[in-house]
């Protein structure tokens, strides 16, 4: 059918339900949705032309035309691919691992089924390996909770994944270590001693941070003194070398790992200071891992940017990635941090609070 008679159709039943006024911001949002290749430009002069025509029929005209619509009336976009969409790479055989890699500061919420959940699917789809890593490594400002292995599984498990690895970043300190010792002596990574002012001001104007080219010798002696401690909290970080003239500020020199002198996990027994950014761990993991698909929010997508520096000075190949965009649904609050907030606040009873997003939430409310 051809959009002129969708519009029609379409038309026809809007003002059948509107006292015999279609509306044209109801008909551009569902025949956009019907012909997606179809500018909004191309669409509004049909749409005009039909709402007017529809809307100077009588109100029997409009009754007896939307009869002869019911039955088969409802619109559905033209028959397409049904599906996952295919993956050429994997299709010429590339190996397919993905992995589900949540901030365990809360349970899982809807905002993260679309993940999970094609992750999972596409693992399934090509016999390859759906892994679910916790990346808990910030004791500070989204600390994790406790039993987060528990209550992700149970939640996967509510859509039938059961994973094929599972891993908490926070037993891999030592590797983490490990690559950023590598890493200070590729001279590709320094200890910065600049105040965050500072710092600020450094990268706004593109200029260097004065200890960016010290010796890779004494960077490796600081950063063990950021190791053992001696070196304190909000004294020092570890910065990659990246493009101080990249257009993004974000991207010049990001922080590798940061000191914590008293960090509060609830998994890790041996006390470290040294905690890596999640940049830097997600890149190191999911190259150890194999990881060769990501499936992530478009809030994520500037971090391909961000950790390709890291695996250029590795050799390491980057996997393929795809972001969409940020779900939210209207009177539910999916932010973990905003959660939390709310139950400490006593705002909110607790993580399956039938007003918030969570899984446990949505299972409680009766969903099957």
């Amino acid at each position: 059918m051809n959009i002129e008679e969708d519009a029609y159709r379409y038309a026809v039943k809007n003002a059948f339900e509107h006292k015999g006024q279609a509306q044209i911001g109801a008909l551009i949002g569902k025949l956009k949705a019907l012909h997606s290749d179809k500018d909004v430009s191309e669409i509004m002069p049909i749409v005009t032309e039909t709402v007017k025509k529809v809307n100077s029929m009588s109100a029997a005209e409009i009754e007896e035309a939307f009869k002869d619509f019911e039955g088969g009336y409802e619109l559905k976009p033209k028959q397409g691919r049904e599906g996952l969409a295919p993956l050429d790479w994997a299709e010429k055989g590339g190996k397919v691992v993905t992995r589900f890699a949540p901030n365990p500061n809360g349970p899982a919420h809807l905002g993260h089924a679309r993940a999970f959940y094609l992750s999972y699917a596409y693992a399934k789809m090509y016999n390859g390996k759906f892994i679910l890593r916790f990346e808990d490594t910030d004791p500070k400002v989204k600390k994790p909770i406790e039993n987060a292995e528990a209550l992700f599984l149970s939640d996967l498990g509510w859509f039938g994944i059961k994973p094929d690895e599972i891993y908490f970043a926070s037993d891999r300190m030592e590797i983490y270590y490990e690559y950023m010792r590598k890493l200070i002596e590729l001279d590709k990574a320094y200890v910065c001693f600049c105040e965050s002012e500072k710092w600020r001001s450094l990268t706004q104007e593109k200029k260097a941070c004065p200890h960016r080219n010290i010796s890779k010798e004494k960077q490796l002696a600081e950063f063990e003194k950021m190791i053992s401690n001696e070196t304190k909290e909000g004294e020092a970080v570890l910065r990659i070398k990246t493009d101080l003239d990249n257009p993004d500020p974000s991207i010049r020199d990001w922080w590798v790992a940061r000191i914590v002198d008293s960090p509060k996990h609830p998994r890790i027994k041996k006390e470290y200071h040294v905690w890596p950014s999640y940049m830097f761990q997600s890149a190191v993991d999911d190259y150890l891992m194999g990881v060769t698909f990501i499936l992530r929010g478009q809030e994520h997508s500037q971090n391909q940017t961000k950790q390709e520096y890291l695996c250029k000075y590795f050799g390491w190949g980057y996997p393929h990635a795809v972001h969409f965009g940020r779900m939210s649904a209207e009177g539910m609050i999916l932010s973990t941090s905003k959660i939390r907030a709310g139950i400490e606040s006593g705002e909110y009873s607790g993580w399956d609070d039938i007003r918030i997003g969570t899984i446990q939430a949505i299972r409680r409310r009766g969903f099957d």
